[in-house]
């Protein structure tokens, strides 16, 4: 199953870490999550409600909301939005454009790592 999530790095950053709207895939379980090369399984820590699987740092990871505000409201910087799921966000949120000074369009390939993952975890 594919979701459009939103992803912030927390590990050494609080509210203000790297942030990204994209697709991801969710496993059968749907306790991991795959986007950009990383994959993420669902932990109690203390910022995130993520690990890296293969880094260790904690993520944030959920659906993006309606009124557009997904980075927390203590939180700083631009969040990178894929550019290919930017129709789809723009109908959850109910906007017709991007506002730039809150977002970078980027494109994102889709790279899910899941063989990669299941070989490290069933060693």
């Amino acid at each position: 199953m594919t979701a459009i999530k939103y992803i912030e790095l927390k590990t050494g950053y609080h509210n203000d870490g790297p942030a990204w709207i994209g697709k991801v895939k969710i496993s059968r379980s749907g306790n991991t999550v795959y986007f950009n090369d990383h994959a993420f399984q669902k932990w109690n820590g203390c910022e995130g409600n993520y690990i890296d699987i293969e880094s260790g740092d904690e993520y944030w990871i959920s659906g993006v909301k309606r009124d557009g505000r997904d980075r927390h409201w203590a939180g700083n910087g631009k969040i990178i939005i894929d550019e290919k799921i930017i129709p789809e966000y723009l109908k959850i949120t109910e906007e017709e454009e991007i506002d730039r000074t809150r977002f970078i369009v980027k494109y994102i390939e889709d790279i899910f790592p899941v063989e990669r993952i299941n070989k490290l975890l069933n060693c």
